[in-house]
């Protein structure tokens, strides 16, 4: 399948020129009808077949063994989640933490790896540091001082406010030396650039379906390295049936792996919705979407006076920022001409997510109308 094929299945793009990927990306109609049928099938035909419970289980199964394919993880390390601000804060839930302790992040974080240090650091005095970056880029010196007697570093592999990639397995790499835990935030990269979470090295990673795999939102996901809770005592915050290896023990043990981060009953139908999704991508293929991307984006760049290019001008990733004289009155003004883009807080600039979905037209009604 090609990526115009799927185009043409996804309704939300009949009615305008989307460049929003990197928010939300609206779902094809074969992902719509798998949330759909999965809830019908759930509260119609399972009640007296297999039963809710094993029918809901089943949509567990197949979601984890699809995300794991996805990151080229094992089974095992896999959790399902809402969301990626979901699965940051059950990380930051199952470590004991006090005022010796070291959270050290980025200035490129989205506010769902910004809120849960926070808390951290005015309920149990955590000390959180963070790592200024230029131009979207992060130094690897910078990342050895900041994480020398750190607990934990946070770090998304694609910068969502410039679009740049960073150099995760580099970046584990310092921070593992000086003994610190890594959580990457990588929800900008599934479904549009290769993601390998064991190359990358980090302990835990989050990510969701909802923005470039199209999937439904409620689809998130967390991989958690394996052996890791061997290693550190993770308990999270949070305990239930799915947590725990038998969950009517007298004394409960937790259940092995990533598993113990999920905690009790969720609708199947946003895990149906999300394998789905991948099986869309996989269907399409990683090295086609991502070539598609670069023309796409190529196309864009060029188009831009480097005054006006925030993102670098080689590719890197969908996500292109633009810098303007008023991005809120930029954004409604792109929207009333039917191109839907997104302004970046603290940033006098708007982004456009490009995907493989869109078309070269929908690039230059992009460039006629931001410069009108």
């Amino acid at each position: 399948m090609e990526p115009l094929d799927l185009r043409e299945t996804i309704p939300a793009l009949e009615s305008g020129t989307y460049l929003n990927w990197g928010a939300g990306g609206p779902s094809p109609t074969r992902v719509v009808d798998a949330v759909e049928s999965s809830l019908e099938h759930h509260e119609y035909e399972a009640p007296t077949r297999e039963g809710m419970y094993p029918a809901a289980f089943d949509a567990y199964d197949d979601a984890r063994n699809a995300v794991a394919d996805l990151l080229g993880a094992t089974v095992k390390e896999i959790a399902l989640t809402q969301s990626t601000t979901d699965g940051i804060n059950r990380v930051a839930g199952a470590l004991e933490w006090d005022d010796t302790d070291v959270v050290v992040r980025t200035d490129l974080e989205h506010s769902s790896g910004i809120l849960p240090w926070q808390r951290l650091e005015r309920t149990r005095g955590v000390e959180v540091r963070e790592l200024e970056t230029e131009n979207g880029r992060l130094d690897l010196g910078d990342v050895k001082s900041a994480a020398s007697d750190a607990t934990l570093l946070c770090v998304s592999s694609l910068t969502w406010t410039h679009g740049t990639r960073l150099p995760i397995e580099s970046i584990v790499d310092v921070a593992h030396d000086a003994g610190a835990l890594v959580l990457v935030d990588a929800v900008q990269a599934p479904g549009q650039v290769p993601v390998d979470v064991h190359q990358w090295g980090a302990d835990f990673v989050v990510a969701a379906g909802h923005k470039w795999l199209l999937g439904p939102f409620g689809g998130g996901f967390l991989f958690v390295r394996g052996g890791l809770e061997r290693e550190r005592s993770l308990r999270p915050a949070a305990i239930g049936y799915r947590s725990v290896a038998e969950e009517n023990a007298v004394d409960y043990e937790y259940a092995p792996g990533a598993k113990r981060f999920e905690v009790g009953t969720a609708s199947p139908a946003p895990y149906a919705g999300l394998s789905e999704a991948i099986d869309c991508f996989d269907e399409i293929g990683i090295r086609t979407i991502e070539r598609r991307i670069e023309a796409l984006t190529d196309r864009l760049k060029d188009g831009l006076r480097d005054d006006r290019l925030v993102s670098p001008r080689e590719f890197e990733s969908g996500l292109v920022t633009i810098s303007v004289d008023d991005a809120e009155a930029t954004v409604e003004r792109l929207a009333d001409s039917g191109v839907v883009v997104r302004m970046l807080p603290n940033l006098e600039a708007v982004r456009a997510s490009v995907h493989a979905y869109n078309t070269n037209a929908e690039i230059d009604a992009l460039l006629e109308a931001l410069s009108e």
